[in-house]
């Protein structure tokens, strides 16, 4: 009886205990259960793309702690890798770089230097720059930037220019030794805007004909261009040899201004399409200041993407002779696209088609080695010293305005060929001045020596006077010799134009910027000696 009694009272108690137990294990399941749908639920929702999953997995479960930002930066080019050879990433630390010829500006002090047996010498003074204003000197020798000693040690260029720009307003010190002064001299500098050139000459070829060398497509490039117009219209200009040869193209909307200004009202420039964009016109309006002036345009195989959107846009409309060789053949539209961190992919968006219809982008499909090789191949197939060794796609055979044939599909044909200029070339020539740069080195050993006497030379025309007097050629063997480069006395013979040419325009480029080199340079340059014989551009064109 007592333990019925007994089993009456404990009985239930067990129950309730084992019911409580029993609540608590299924909360605690359900809990570890819940956690790890709830985890699931997180990785597989956070972004809702595997590749997001995959980081957040890494970031949060990884049994080692990793910088998902590194993985990130690391993993991006591969995404893009086998898209078109134009879509690239732009990392946060090289958009000012990146972006500096198209923007037109830097945040920087204002000198040119070149680096000289591991000595950093100011070369030129950008006119009105910071550095002028606190009165450094062309010929300074640059010690320290800073705290970092840049004088005497194998720092390469990049480095040294990375001291000297920053932001616009922030100062940076310079350290600097200048001949005849006994002490070194610290000069505190406030960095400013600098303006990135984009058009690397303009001058008369003679008394009728004006050049203009455009380097890059910026979005100062229209005004520089409109003022080199105006400026060689005053000086006589009758007809335009506009140079984009090694142009590799920039900003399309600049190019379609430039262009412009040389055709009457609703002449098509070119059109864009893509698969998210719909096709769009770009026409002339009519209000071009120059659209009646004889007109050549100079390419090579290096003018690419705005270059030969200008290029094909004259030929197209029959507007100018296109003179030089084949361009390179790049005929994709890209947006550049920035990213939260200051980073930006430049996204292939569209193809553009000039005026005929044809798309001038060579193929790409056998990836970017093959595609970046077809330079090269061009070479090996003698595409630089014959046009007929150029074969044509008739499937790809398209007209001008005129009527005249044209062809797409990788790149601008010219109208008159010039083949690439070997006249002259040696051995010794590309010892002294592609292997070993010593022809350089001794242009500006040469402006350091002769600084003085040079200091009141205002244009090209004057330096050549000025050069005369020297033996150019014998000197730089003599300094070659002396720096590990043979004399040849055969190969000086059959180079010495080239030499002589080389010496004086890097020697102007030393005094007077581009302003002395370009002009010097080409007085030997074939591709513009035929412009300038071409006769009347227009005509020529249209036959």
């Amino acid at each position: 009886m007592y333990r019925n009694k007994l089993r009456i009272v404990i009985l239930p108690t067990i129950i309730v205990l084992a019911i409580i137990l029993g609540m608590k294990i299924n909360s605690l399941l359900n809990s570890r259960q819940m956690m790890g749908v709830a985890t699931q639920n997180m990785f597989s929702s956070a972004q809702g793309s595997k590749l997001d999953m995959i980081l957040n997995m890494i970031n949060y479960s990884y049994v080692d702690s990793v910088d998902i930002k590194d993985i990130e930066e690391k993993a991006i080019p591969h995404i893009i890798k086998d898209l078109d050879p134009h879509t690239v990433y732009i990392p946060a630390k090289d958009m000012q770089r990146a972006n500096e010829g198209i923007v037109g500006n830097f945040g920087g002090i204002g000198v040119q230097f070149y680096k000289y047996k591991d000595t950093v010498t100011v070369v030129k003074i950008v006119p009105g720059g910071p550095s002028e204003e606190a009165a450094v000197h062309d010929g300074d020798r640059i010690i320290k930037v800073n705290d970092s000693v840049v004088a005497g040690r194998k720092m390469n260029t990049d480095n040294i220019m990375k001291l000297m720009r920053g932001e616009v307003g922030t100062e940076v010190e310079l350290t600097i030794v200048r001949r005849g002064v006994d002490k070194p001299i610290v000069k505190k500098i406030t960095r400013g805007s600098i303006p990135v050139k984009s058009l690397e000459a303009s001058y008369m070829l003679n008394d009728t004909t004006g050049l203009i060398r455009v380097g890059t497509f910026g979005m100062n490039t229209y005004h520089e261009f409109i003022q080199a117009l105006d400026t060689l219209a005053q000086q006589g200009m009758q007809k335009l040899i506009v140079d984009l040869r090694d142009n590799e193209g920039g900003v399309l909307p600049i190019a379609i201004q430039m262009i412009n200004e040389f055709l009457p009202k609703d002449q098509l420039i070119l059109y864009t399409q893509g698969k998210a964009v719909p096709r769009m016109d770009y026409k002339s309006n009519g209000r071009g200041k120059y659209q009646d002036l004889p007109l050549t345009v100079l390419i090579n195989d290096f003018s690419a993407s705005a270059s030969e959107i200008f290029a094909g846009a004259i030929q197209d409309n029959d507007r100018g002779a296109i003179i030089g060789r084949r361009s390179f053949g790049k005929g994709l539209v890209q947006e550049q696209r920035r990213l939260a961190d200051g980073s930006a992919l430049r996204l292939t968006v569209a193809r553009y088609y000039i005026p005929s219809g044809r798309s001038i982008q060579k193929p790409y499909d056998k990836g970017k080695d093959e595609y970046y090789n077809d330079i090269y191949n061009r070479i090996l197939h003698g595409e630089f010293g014959e046009k007929d060794s150029i074969s044509f796609d008739e499937k790809l055979k398209f007209k001008t305005v005129g009527g005249r044939t044209v062809y797409g599909g990788g790149g601008v044909m010219p109208d008159i060929f010039v083949p690439a200029d070997t006249i002259g070339y040696s051995k010794y020539l590309t010892d002294v001045s592609r292997r070993s740069q010593v022809l350089y080195e001794y242009t500006f050993d040469f402006m350091d020596h002769h600084r003085h006497e040079m200091k009141d030379i205002k244009d090209y025309k004057q330096l050549l006077n000025y050069l005369d007097k020297f033996d150019l050629v014998n000197g730089m063997a003599r300094y070659a010799a002396k720096h590990g480069v043979k004399r040849n006395s055969k190969d000086i013979h059959t180079s010495h134009s080239i030499l002589d040419n080389n010496i004086k325009a890097f020697i102007g480029r030393h005094v007077l910027d581009d302003e002395g080199f370009f002009p010097i340079y080409f007085m030997d340059d074939v591709t513009v000696e035929k412009a300038v014989n071409v006769g009347e551009i227009k005509n020529e064109a249209t036959h």
